[in-house]
């Protein structure tokens, strides 16, 4: 990949993302105004920008990195492209919505791409829909046993890594680094004068990261974590240390709603997700992140945690997937 490469014309987002008002009964009858950030709109493959009322269904699946995943790709890819590498090596999960959008992004930009799956247990059996679409844009899988996925930030690791595959670039899971962070705050800039409260759902937290040092003083930013653990306000500190030096913005994780941990569900959140989606004219939430999140901010206003006459946005971050979960 040559110096020439300009990353964000190739990925071809159209930011800002479009900010959608949804009327709902739940945060109206207390006084809230419920707005939407789609990021799965950002792109032109995507869908037209919606204009008042409900907003498009999809369209052509996963052309581009979905949602908010270029605004962290975009930083890492332009690094790659300096670099002169033209192989990069990232981790995920089976159903990482990360695997699949650096697999686009590597196709738009004729950029090698190897993931490394959690997983060995996985390389004898049939790619699930996720993993066939990476396959599909080109990604080399290489299943690893979860012992060994736990070295993922160990830089011997990487070395066997890239003894095996060849010179590589290395991006973390989840795509979330000091770039990646620097490069979010836009959605943060995007929001400033809108919102009272940026909600999104977090894996890694390098979107809260980002997003919350680019918000304007007197707003909030909130992150939903859809793992358990708790461990994630410390890796959102160090995310901010390494990106901007120290802390930026005002934020703040509610733990309640990760639904079992990640890339689980239950009834009540598939039920939420379909009602949703229903009422307000959207197409299938995914489930992932975005319904945890939208069923978060549902609950935490029944409960009284937003002020009376306060916006709130949700951070939509995807779209939903095919899946055989």
């Amino acid at each position: 990949m040559s110096h020439s490469v300009d990353v964000a014309a190739a990925l071809r987002p159209r930011p800002p993302s479009p900010l959608q008002e949804v009327e709902d009964e739940r945060f109206v009858r207390r006084g809230v105004r419920l707005l939407l950030k789609r990021e799965d709109l950002v792109h032109a493959a995507a869908a037209d920008r919606p204009g008042p009322g409900p907003g498009p269904g999809p369209g052509p699946v996963e052309l581009y990195p979905s949602g908010n995943k270029w605004r962290k790709l975009a930083p890492n890819l332009r690094a790659v492209a300096e670099s002169g590498h033209r192989r990069l090596l990232t981790f995920g999960g089976a159903y990482s919505n990360h695997l699949r959008a650096t697999a686009a992004a590597g196709r738009l930009l004729g950029l090698r791409t190897v993931g490394v799956v959690r997983g060995h247990e996985l390389a004898d059996r049939p790619l699930n829909p996720s993993l066939a679409r990476c396959a599909e844009d080109g990604m080399l899988l290489h299943f690893v046993t979860r012992a060994d996925y736990r070295r993922r930030a160990d830089p011997a690791f990487h070395h066997e890594l890239r003894t095996r595959f060849g010179p590589c670039a290395v991006v973390p899971e989840g795509g979330s680094n000091a770039a990646a962070v620097r490069g979010c705050a836009a959605l943060g800039a995007e929001l400033r004068g809108h919102t009272d409260v940026a909600a999104v759902a977090c894996g890694t937290g390098g979107t809260l990261a980002g997003m919350a040092a680019g918000l304007s003083a007197g707003q909030r930013g909130l992150g939903v974590p859809v793992l358990k653990g708790g461990f994630l306000a410390g890796e959102i500190a160090r995310l901010q240390r390494e990106a901007f030096g120290g802390p930026r913005g005002d934020w703040w994780l509610e733990e309640r709603f990760h639904g079992g941990g990640y890339a689980k569900t239950d009834p009540e959140l598939s039920d939420f997700a379909a009602d949703f989606a229903r009422r307000h004219g959207l197409p299938a939430l995914e489930e992932t992140y975005v319904t945890k999140l939208l069923f978060a901010l549902t609950r935490l206003t029944e409960e009284g945690a937003f002020l009376r006459g306060s916006t709130v946005t949700a951070v939509v971050t995807g779209r939903a997937f095919p899946s055989e979960r």
